[in-house]
This record gives structure tokens, C-alpha cells and sequence, in this order.
């Protein structure tokens, strides 16, 4: 075996306090200088770029560094959308993605640890925040995606830069976040949302770029319906990948990567859903790319799953051997031994070393996310060698 293993990670870079002070401030609806914002958010890009080169990743992105959150992508980019509040127990009740965890942790989430809600993290306010689809909704994202693309092209341009792609969400991972006022059902509702969605996929894949699906919607709704049990989610799951491949027809499967997490707050995780009960269906999504998280002690003993569960032919896994639970820097060695464990059972032809999730907002500092990127791929040259002995 002498296929060499390449390198990615899951979106999300560290972004300067400046450009995080101005997408923050927008996100929250106030006025802001927006030329000094776009010439803040290009520089920064290209440096995202260049300190990505220079780590020697083999595919690399703009770090998502135009985006803020769920909720703000949603209100930025979708037509269609109210936001309301609500007092608590009244309306809608919103979502969250450690439902199950809080049933057995209350006294962890009590005090406001780790947990998102519907309008971001949960906190100690009266009323709740929720965004409602009250009308047919309608993409006006475009002039959005048009700036991360004209971005990350500028950047490469200046630096190189292999195989990029841009990150883009799933209709399900917008389904936890907006309630359906409109709609007559939420399969109708959840088709208005692929269709939607298709068509800021086809801008990327059109631009050149690969299209990064981000579906923890796949898995993290297992913790926000506790009521449900294996089957009855394996077929929810099963309705939001059928919707996510009408969203994505036409398009090469070539040019998809699907990036699945269970969530990336920092808490319990106990009630996970395992990756045997799930990973199935998680190929039945139509990419060439599989990215899961595989590097945090709730999920890194699931390499074992790939002894029975086998990727789609010609499609590579990407497992996240480098975590964002912990700033410690793991070592190379470790990350190419976890490497070496899927490149035994997968090819190392077919593996792609990646992150569990993105790293720029999840690690203290952007110095521990740039060392972290260095020891994967200083990991991964290890994993090369190893398997290739």
C-alpha cells in the first residue's frame, strides 16, 4: 500500500478580534461600516489561505470566517423568515441538541454550560428567541456566497492552494433552527428547504469549488427527539437524506463532501447515537467525501465499525483524528495511529486526515488550532509511511 494520506480539516479557522468584533456586531443587527467589514474579511481570508499552505494541508477553505452562526446564515440568507419572542412554555418550544444528555446532567446545563437552543446558546434570558417560516421561502443568499467565493479566489491566486472547497448547510441542519408556520407539512416544508439550499450548492460547485455539506442535523437530532427510538429516527434520517439528494441532483458527487458531527458543545455526550446504528444511511448521501468525527472519547473506539459498515465505492472517509474537545496538541504519533486503524480497514488511497469538527471557535487560541493543523499533517506523513511499510 503506497497511497499517501491527504489532509483536510472541517471548515471553521480562527478569525482576527477585529473581523470577529464586526460579524458579531451585524449578526446582532446594528449598523456597521460593511466596506470596512468586506476589506477585513478578504485579508483575513487571505491569510486563512496562507497559513494553511504554509501547514501544507492538501485541501484548504476560506475558514468560514463569514459566518457567525446558524441563526445569522439563516436570517442573511432566507427570505421568509420572522423572528419572534416568546416567554418560556409559550409558542413554539424550541430545539436542543443536548436534550437527552440533559435529562441526566441537569445540574451541568444548569449552569449554562455547553447547549444550543433555537436563536443560539442557551442563557439565563426571559423570553425566547425563535425564527418562524411564515411565508414561501426564497434564497437571496446569493450576494453572500458570491463574496466567500471572489474571496477564497483571491487568495488562492496570491498563495496556491490544493483542492478547495467551501462549506455550505443542510436543509435539516436549517429544519432545527426554523419552525414551520407556513407549510402545510414538514416533509413539504423540508423539500422547500432543499430546494432552497440548491441553489447556493450549485454557485459553489459552479465556481470550481468542492461544496462541504455540514449535516450534524443527521445524528444531533437524535438528542433533541428523546421520544424516538432507533428505527423510528433511522427513518426521520432516512427522509433528510432523501431531501438532501434532491437538493444536491445533478451535481457530481465528485465535487460533495458531507461533514457529520454529533453536535460540537463541549458536555456529557453520553446519549450520542452510536455510529453502527446510523452510519448506513450516512452513505446513502450522493458525495464522494465522508467526514466524521473520530478523535474524541465518545467516538474514536468507532473505527471498529469499518470492519463491517464499507464506504461507497470510490468515496473516501475523512475521520476527524484531530479533536476540538481539548487544546491539548495531539501528537503525531497518536494522530497517525488512529490514521493507521482506518487506513488497515478503508486503504489509505481512500483516507483523508481531518479535524472532528471546526477549530477555529472551539480552541482557546489561534495559535493551539494552527499547532493542531501542523500535527496532522505531520501525523498523516506518519500514517503514509506506516501503512506503505
Amino acid at each position: 500500500m503506497s497511497a499517501r494520506v491527504r489532509t483536510t480539516h472541517a471548515g471553521a479557522l480562527p478569525r482576527s478580534a477585529a473581523l470577529t468584533t464586526l460579524i458579531r456586531t451585524r449578526a446582532g443587527g446594528s449598523t456597521i461600516d460593511a466596506a470596512a467589514l468586506d476589506d477585513m474579511l478578504a485579508m483575513d481570508v487571505d491569510d486563512a489561505i496562507r497559513r494553511q499552505v504554509e501547514c501544507g494541508l492538501d485541501s484548504v477553505n476560506d475558514g468560514e470566517l463569514s459566518k457567525s452562526n446558524f441563526m445569522h446564515y439563516v436570517t442573511e440568507r432566507v427570505r421568509g423568515i420572522q423572528v419572534r419572542e416568546y416567554m418560556p412554555g409559550e409558542g413554539p418550544q424550541p430545539l436542543s441538541i443536548t436534550a437527552r444528555d440533559a435529562v441526566k446532567f441537569p445540574d451541568y446545563f444548569a449552569e449554562g454550560r455547553g447547549g444550543f437552543a433555537s436563536g443560539g446558546k442557551e442563557d439565563a434570558r426571559r423570553k425566547i428567541r425563535q425564527h418562524l417560516c411564515v411565508e414561501p421561502l426564497e434564497y437571496i443568499g446569493g450576494v453572500h456566497v458570491q463574496a466567500d467565493i471572489d474571496n477564497l479566489r483571491a487568495a488562492l491566486s496570491k498563495h496556491g492552494g490544493p483542492a478547495p472547497f467551501l462549506c455550505s448547510v443542510t436543509p435539516g441542519v436549517l429544519e432545527h433552527w426554523i419552525t414551520n408556520d407556513h407549510y402545510k407539512s414538514q416533509e413539504e416544508f423540508l423539500y422547500a428547504l432543499g430546494d432552497l439550499m440548491r441553489a447556493e450548492y450549485t454557485k459553489i460547485t459552479d465556481a470550481g469549488f468542492m461544496l462541504q455539506i455540514d449535516n450534524p442535523d443527521l445524528v444531533d437530532g437524535w438528542q433533541m427527539y428523546p421520544q424516538m427510538d432507533v428505527a423510528a429516527y433511522r427513518k426521520y434520517a432516512q427522509v433528510r437524506v432523501d431531501v438532501l439528494n434532491h437538493a444536491l441532483r445533478g451535481i457530481p458527487k465528485e465535487k460533495i463532501r458531507m461533514h457529520v458531527c454529533w453536535g460540537s458543545y463541549h458536555g456529557p455526550h453520553e446519549f450520542d447515537l452510536p455510529l453502527q446504528e446510523i452510519g448506513d444511511i450516512f452513505f446513502k448521501v450522493r458525495a464522494a467525501e465522508f467526514s466524521i468525527e473520530a478523535a474524541n472519547p465518545r467516538h474514536e473506539h468507532e473505527w471498529q465499525v469499518f470492519e463491517t459498515l464499507k464506504l461507497p465505492d470510490g468515496a473516501a472517509l475523512a475521520p476527524g483524528v484531530v479533536g476540538h474537545c481539548t487544546n491539548f496538541i495531539e501528537h503525531p504519533e497518536l494522530i497517525a495511529q488512529r490514521l493507521v486503524r482506518y487506513g488497515k480497514l478503508v486503504g489509505a488511497e481512500n483516507l483523508i486526515a481531518s479535524t472532528d469538527c471546526g477549530l477555529g471557535n472551539r480552541t482557546a487560541t489561534p495559535t493551539v488550532c494552527w499547532a493542531k493543523l501542523d500535527a496532522l499533517v505531520e501525523g498523516a506523513a506518519r500514517a503514509s509511511r506506516m501503512l506503505a511499510g
